[in-house]
C-alpha cells in the first residue's frame, strides 16, 4: 500500500506541474517558449502578453502551491493529535512537491518557471507560521523591484531573506512572553532556506548578467542575445 504522505506530495507535483503560463499563451495565439525569455513565468507572460495577463499567471501559479498545502492542512486538521505534526513536516514536504513540479513541469521537458509565485503560494497557505516570514520577502522583492527595476534582483534577494524572517518570527515572544520558542519546529527553518537556495540557482544566469551589468530592468527593451529574466 502507498503511503498517504507519498500520494500528497506525488498529487501535489502534478498540480504544480501544470504550466499556466504555456496554457495562457496558447489561448492568445503564442507559445511563451519561443518569445522573450522563453521562459514560462509569469514575468515573461506579462511581458510578452501584458501585466493584466501576467499578474493572472502569476496568480494561478501561486494557487499550484497553495491548494495543495491547505488541503493536506485541512484535512489532516480532521484529527486534532494529527494537524501540529503535519503541519510541521507534511505540509513543508507537499509545498515543496508543487515548487518542484513547477520548476521541472514534465510537461515542458521537464523545465518550467523559477518557483518564485509557487513557492509564495505554498508558504502563504502554511498559515501562521510562515505567512509573516513570505510576506515580508515579498515586501523586499517590491521595495527592491521599485528601487532597481530588476526582477531577478529583487527574487534573489527576497529567496535569501526568507530563512531569516522565518527565524525573527519563531523567536518573537509568544503570550507567555518567552522568546526563543520556535513556533513550528526547525523543518519549517530548513524547508525555508531550502527553498531560498532553490530560487536563487535558478537565477545562476541572472546572476551572472546583473555582475556582467547586462541584465535588462524592467521596462527596457530585451537585448537579443539575453537569457532568462526572473520568473
Amino acid at each position: 500500500m502507498i503511503p498517504l504522505w507519498l500520494v500528497a506530495i506525488a498529487s501535489a507535483f502534478v498540480v504544480g506541474s501544470i504550466p499556466f503560463g504555456l496554457i495562457i499563451g496558447r489561448l492568445r495565439g503564442i507559445d511563451v517558449r519561443t518569445v522573450g525569455s522563453k521562459n514560462i513565468g509569469a514575468t515573461n507572460v506579462g511581458r510578452v502578453l501584458g501585466r493584466r495577463i501576467g499578474f493572472l499567471c502569476f496568480g494561478l501559479d501561486a494557487l499550484k502551491g497553495a491548494i495543495p498545502v491547505i488541503s493536506v492542512i485541512a484535512l489532516a486538521s480532521e484529527g486534532a493529535d494529527a494537524a501540529d505534526p503535519v503541519r510541521h513536516w507534511l505540509a513543508p514536504l507537499v509545498g515543496a512537491g508543487a515548487i518542484l513540479g513547477h520548476v521541472y513541469s514534465p510537461w515542458v521537458g521537464f523545465k518550467g518557471g523559477k518557483g518564485v509565485a509557487t513557492s509564495f503560494g505554498a508558504l502563504v497557505a502554511m498559515w501562521p507560521s510562515m505567512s509573516f516570514a513570505s510576506l515580508s520577502a515579498l515586501a523586499v522583492w517590491i521595495a527592491l523591484l521599485a528601487a532597481f527595476r530588476f526582477v531577478s534582483l529583487a527574487s534573489i534577494v527576497a529567496a535569501g531573506s526568507l530563512p531569516f524572517f522565518y527565524a525573527a518570527y519563531a523567536a518573537w515572544p509568544i503570550d507567555d512572553g518567552s522568546i526563543g520558542r520556535v513556533r513550528s519546529g526547525l523543518s519549517l527553518l530548513i524547508a525555508s532556506a531550502l527553498l531560498g537556495a532553490l530560487v536563487i540557482w535558478k537565477h545562476r544566469a541572472n546572476i551572472t548578467r546583473l555582475m556582467a551589468g547586462t541584465e535588462p530592468r524592467v521596462g527596457q527593451s530585451r537585448r537579443p542575445d539575453s537569457a532568462t529574466v526572473a520568473s
